[in-house]
């Protein structure tokens, strides 16, 4: 089983950083899962126009088989104007839906300012809702206040919530697979 963290940012540090912390509470919790960082600052991806994925010229099949291989999911995003990125947001577009359903995904975002956090509950969860996704209950938002000089987070608070989301995720995920062998065994 694969726990794919993805950053959804071309920019900054921050994110990857968040999505990488989850991934490393998600070991401690289950060390069998394997767990990736996608970070999109990696790769160059077009933006999506419906074309057949294999015609692009850059990274977007390869990233899109990424996503789509992957069993469950961390996602992060800085907040940007109030809203998702928009790399991010062109990675949701290439994906199709039948992809992502009836599997697991937590979120953690980090802004400026506190009220940002508020952008997880009204865009990204009801993302999640299109691709008729699990979502985990608890997230994780970061202001730049829970990071020190270095970029590490350093809030006490932050940091229970991320071991929470991972084991959050972890259970969900377990709970699914465990149903869908015992299904398939009847």
């Amino acid at each position: 089983m694969k726990v794919l963290g993805i950053s959804g940012t071309i920019i900054g540090a921050k994110t990857s950083i968040l999505v990488h912390k989850v991934l490393e509470e998600v070991k401690k919790e289950a060390p069998e899962l394997e767990t990736e960082l996608l970070d999109l600052r990696d790769f160059k991806m077009s933006l999506c126009d419906g074309r057949d994925p294999s015609t692009y010229p850059d990274d977007t099949k390869k990233v899109i088989d990424i996503v789509t291989s992957a069993d469950c999911y961390i996602i992060g995003t800085p907040i940007f104007q109030g809203s998702l990125t928009g790399a991010l947001k062109n990675l949701f577009d290439h994906i199709p839906p039948q992809a992502l359903r009836n599997k697991v995904m937590g979120f953690v975002a980090n802004g400026g300012t506190y009220q940002h956090y508020l952008v997880v509950e009204n865009q990204l969860k009801p993302i999640a809702g299109y691709f008729r996704a699990y979502v985990a209950p608890g997230f994780v938002y970061a202001h730049t206040d829970h990071f020190n000089q270095q970029n590490e987070i350093e809030d006490e608070d932050v940091l229970s919530r991320i071991s929470h989301l991972a084991k959050e995720v972890v259970l969900m995920q377990k709970a699914l697979k465990d149903a869908a062998d015992l299904s398939a065994q009847r």
